[in-house]
């Protein structure tokens, strides 16, 4: 057989509605085929198009406009850089945070560390909380939004997060989730925020774990410096909390730099720009994203693998594809 009727036969699609014989018919304004049954007259699009989630965009285009927003780029430039509207990018890094929130609770949770570090970085949802003060506005998914990251010192994985305000009701929903992701004994550090030391005993006590945190002192802003210019540090305080914490080991450098890494990755998380999250869910999805993304996908550039590599939760370097697909 002629190895041009072979193809020809091969390129062949029935009509999803007959199975009657059809003929390409055009592209539309998105550039995917078109066709159109001989017989019942219905116009389609070529089903073998791989999508995501039911959504009319393709898996590579879905694929490239993750790949923008992980690597710090706004929504609209993700826009304007794969034609993908911006409304359809908003849904799908919302059904995908949700895949991703899933996927990193069953997979972190129970691991032996060593180290802990704890922090909390400030963001903002449609305004910051002195305009939303001054508009009298009382729901809670507009103005200060505040993200607790704890992290293992040694393997540099993200154990746990989570978006909330600065309360302890909200830092207890965190030390929770830390419990969740950890086991045995181990030394956990934190800055100062005076929330943390009922927290970390009610939710991490039985564990045996040490204690300590870090109180940074800060002397007055020079004048011109206050909006810009964080205030020069003077000196730190050792406190021990609970248990029998080593001072040696006391630190939150590493949970500070990837307080740098966030703001670097995230554009709604870039101070100064009019990229800031509108709604709440569009942030916490983002934030599922980048934190599955950072653990599982990204190559730490002091251990050469990925922190979920370093921590044996896996053993491979996971692409995007892999990451939407579980």
């Amino acid at each position: 057989m002629n190895p041009l009727t072979v193809k020809a036969q091969q390129l062949t699609v029935e009509c999803r509605c007959c199975n009657g014989e059809t003929k390409k018919f055009g592209k539309d304004r998105k550039g995917q085929q078109r066709y159109r049954c001989l017989t019942c007259k219905v116009t389609f699009i070529d089903p073998d198009i791989k999508r995501v989630d039911g959504m009319l965009v393709p898996e590579h285009k879905a694929l490239l406009c993750l790949q923008l927003l992980v690597e710090g780029n706004s929504v609209r430039s993700t826009e304007r850089i794969t034609g993908v509207h911006r409304d359809t990018i908003l849904y799908l890094l919302v059904n995908v945070g949700e895949k991703c929130e899933r996927m990193t609770e069953d997979r972190i949770k129970g691991l032996a560390v060593k180290d802990v570090q704890a922090d909390e970085i400030w963001g903002f949802i449609g305004m910051k909380q002195k305009a939303k003060n001054f508009r009298g506005i009382e729901s809670d998914n507009v103005g200060d939004a505040w993200t607790f990251v704890a992290i293992e010192r040694h393997t540099k994985l993200v154990l746990a997060w989570h978006l909330g305000q600065r309360t302890r009701t909200d830092t207890v929903q965190f030390t929770e989730k830390i419990a969740h992701a950890t086991t045995g004994s181990f030394q956990i550090s934190t800055d100062g925020f005076q929330a943390y030391k009922d927290a970390v005993v009610y939710s991490l006590g039985g564990q045996y774990v040490d204690f300590a945190q870090l109180v940074k002192v800060y002397a007055a802003s020079r004048e011109g410096e206050q909006r810009y210019s964080p205030a020069e540090c003077t000196g730190a305080l050792k406190i021990a909390v609970h248990g029998n914490p080593d001072m040696d080991r006391l630190c939150t450098s590493h949970i500070e730099r990837q307080n740098l890494t966030i703001r670097m990755g995230m554009r709604r998380m870039t101070r100064l720009t009019n990229g800031f999250s509108k709604k709440w869910a569009n942030h916490h999805a983002h934030l599922a994203l980048h934190f599955a993304y950072y653990n599982f996908c990204r190559v730490h550039s002091t251990l050469r693998v990925t922190p979920a590599m370093e921590s044996a939760i896996t053993d491979h370097v996971w692409s995007l594809k892999e990451l939407l697909s579980t």
